[in-house]
C-alpha cells in the first residue's frame, strides 16, 4: 500500500513539476492551450487523489476516471513521439524541440514521456485488473473531442499570424483547411478509440501481479464513474 501509494505521487509530481515549468517559462494562456498540459493537469489530479485514498486505504477514483486519464496521457506520449517527434511524420516538429535546453527540456520529458510510462506502470502493475468496459472507450472520447473544438474555435478567435493560432500542425486549419482538419480529427479519433479499447481488452485478460484486492479501481458496486 505505501510502495503503491508513493508511486502514484511522484507520477502525479512529475506531472505537476512539468506544467509549473511550462507555465514559469512561457506564457501561461499559451501554455494551458495545450492537450499535453490538459492531460498532465488530470494525471497530477487524478495520480493526486489516487496517491491519497491509497494511503487512507480508501477506494480509488472510479474506472471511467482512472481508464480515462491512462488513454489520454498514452494519447499525449504517443502522438509525442510517433508524430511530432518524427522526422518521417509530415507533422513533425522535431527542430522546435531540439532547441529545447534546461528546465524546458526536462518539463519536455516529465510531461511527454515520464508520465505516460508511469501511467502504464500503474495500470500494469499496481491496479486490480477487470475494472474497465467496452462502453469506456466510447464516453472517453468525449475529452480528445472537446480539445479539438476548443482549439478550433480558439484559432479562430486570434489573428492570423499569431503563434501557436493552431497549437498542434495537424490542427493548422490556416495551412490544411476545415476539411483536411475533419479528416485528421476523425482518424485521430479512430485511433483513440481503438487504443481505448485495446485498453480494456488487456484489462480483461492482463493477471493481477502486485494489485491487492482490496485496491480496486472501484468497488464492484461503484457509483456513476463506473
Amino acid at each position: 500500500m505505501i510502495a503503491t501509494a508513493l508511486f502514484r505521487a511522484l507520477i502525479a509530481l512529475a506531472a505537476a513539476v512539468g506544467v509549473v515549468i511550462e507555465c514559469a517559462y512561457g506564457s501561461v494562456p499559451v501554455v494551458l492551450s495545450f492537450f499535453t498540459i490538459w492531460t498532465n493537469i488530470l494525471v497530477a489530479v487524478v495520480f493526486g487523489l489516487s496517491a491519497v485514498r491509497t494511503w487512507q486505504r480508501r477506494p480509488e477514483p472510479g474506472p471511467l476516471w482512472r481508464g480515462g486519464v491512462l488513454l489520454f496521457i498514452l494519447i499525449t506520449g504517443l502522438v509525442f513521439h510517433l508524430v511530432l517527434d518524427n522526422p518521417s511524420s509530415p507533422f513533425n516538429v522535431v527542430e522546435d524541440l531540439d532547441r529545447l535546453t534546461g528546465a524546458r527540456a526536462v518539463a519536455n520529458q516529465l510531461l511527454h514521456t515520464l508520465t505516460p510510462i508511469g501511467a502504464a506502470l500503474d495500470f500494469l502493475v499496481l491496479t486490480t485488473p477487470r475494472a474497465l468496459r467496452p462502453r469506456h472507450a466510447a464516453q472517453w472520447l468525449a475529452f480528445p473531442f472537446a480539445y479539438l473544438a476548443f482549439a478550433l474555435v480558439r484559432g479562430a478567435l486570434l489573428a492570423p499570424g499569431t503563434k501557436t493560432r493552431y497549437t498542434y500542425p495537424f490542427l493548422d486549419v490556416a495551412q490544411y483547411g476545415y476539411a483536411r482538419v475533419a479528416v485528421n480529427g476523425l482518424v485521430l479519433g479512430l485511433a483513440f478509440y481503438a487504443l481505448g479499447l485495446a485498453l480494456v481488452t488487456a484489462d480483461r485478460f492482463r493477471p493481477p501481479l502486485l494489485a491487492p484486492r482490496e485496491n480496486r479501481i472501484s468497488s464492484p458496486g461503484g457509483g456513476p464513474l463506473k
